[in-house]
């Protein structure tokens, strides 16, 4: 299944880069904007990424800002989506074996381009544990996402 990547002005120049390592690599994907460096806003991109994922049209995604905070924050207010911001690929490593994360997040104003590659080659091709312990936490995560609207009504 091909994955989904997508960023925001400031990121564009290093999701242009990731899509050639990717393309090296033999990776499909999916660009979903933005296309050009002029400004957008992330939430925009990152809830686009993230309903596709969500809905089961990618099983990764790969999105990029400044930071890549808000795009990991806007993304994680998608139901069904654990999206992570990584800055080396020891986080990039425990998002997948740990969390299940199925949306990695990167900073371009953060990360250096080989950094950055790293950090999606250790995301693409490290499988979830399935340890009974993390299992436990994602079902609570999950759990709290379906009933948190009961919560506040």
């Amino acid at each position: 299944m091909p994955i989904a990547i997508g960023s925001d002005h400031a990121g564009f120049n290093l999701k242009e880069e990731i899509k050639t390592f990717l393309s090296k690599q033999g990776i499909d994907f999916e660009d979903l904007g933005t296309f050009e460096p002029n400004p957008v806003d992330y939430p925009d991109i990152a809830f686009k990424v993230a309903e596709k994922v969500a809905n089961g049209e990618f099983e990764k995604a790969i999105l990029v800002c400044g930071t890549g905070i808000g795009m990991c924050m806007a993304a994680d207010k998608v139901e069904g989506i654990r999206c992570a911001a990584c800055f080396d690929e020891t986080t990039a490593r425990f998002a997948r074996t740990h969390n299940d994360a199925n949306i990695l997040a990167l900073g371009a104003r953060i990360l250096g381009v080989e950094l950055a590659k790293n950090i999606v080659k250790v995301f693409i091709s490290t499988p979830f544990s399935g340890e009974e312990r993390h299992i436990r936490r994602i079902k609570k995560i999950e759990e709290y996402e379906k009933n948190r609207e009961a919560k506040y009504k």
